[in-house]
């Protein structure tokens, strides 16, 4: 017998939970393949299989795309709960930055501080994976910013670094971008909609 299961796009733990629940299903000896989309969930499978007394084999089938063959025989344990532990991965985090200042009251002190919080940002072991830009906060990727030194290191670390271009224009400000890229609105909820946390200084 023979169980599909397609995994593709979900987050971790969904690949190990319904790859489970199918290995369950199976009556007696059989196969579970499932379909996911990153490297996280082909190792996490692996242990499942194993944890499970079954054997598991990986194929790739293109860029992002995996199948994972899990065969299980008479003696598996499948009904028992798993004592593995699985790994899903660092979450992703999302830096929004939506004006040159931070919080209310003085303009003066509210640069000051957004000064420091980018500052601190980019001094932290683990960066955040996207830092989006948009309304006033466009000026701290531009020439002339305090914090685009900050910005640029965090960029060369593997930061995506996405600034408003409606935003850019309303400012005035598109020919002095100078780290990252420019985006779009569809773009920015993408990236906040797929985040794991948001992060609003």
């Amino acid at each position: 017998m023979k169980i599909e299961v397609n995994a593709m796009g979900d987050a971790c733990p969904l690949p190990v939970v319904k790859t489970q629940k199918a290995m369950q299903e199976l009556t007696g000896a059989g196969t579970v393949e499932t379909l996911v989309d990153n490297e996280t969930a082909v190792q996490n499978l692996g242990k499942l299989a194993a944890s499970k007394g079954c054997t598991s084999a990986t194929e790739k089938l293109g860029e992002n795309q995996y199948r994972v063959t899990i065969t299980v025989g008479e003696d598996a344990k499948t009904d028992e709960a798993s004592g593995e532990c699985f790994t899903c991965g660092k979450p992703k985090t999302v830096v929004v930055l939506s004006s040159d200042k931070m919080g209310g009251g003085s303009d003066e002190l509210g640069g000051a501080l957004m000064k420091a919080f980018v500052f601190a940002l980019s001094q932290q072991e683990t960066l955040p994976d996207t830092i989006l830009c948009y309304n006033g906060g466009v000026k701290l990727g531009c020439e002339g910013s305090e914090s685009l030194e900050d910005l640029k290191g965090m960029a060369e670390r593997g930061v995506e670094i996405l600034s408003c271009g409606t935003c850019l224009n309303y400012y005035d400000l598109k020919e002095k971008l100078a780290v990252g890229e420019v985006t779009n609105m569809y773009v920015i909820v993408e990236k906040m909609s797929g985040a794991d946390r948001i992060i609003r200084p």
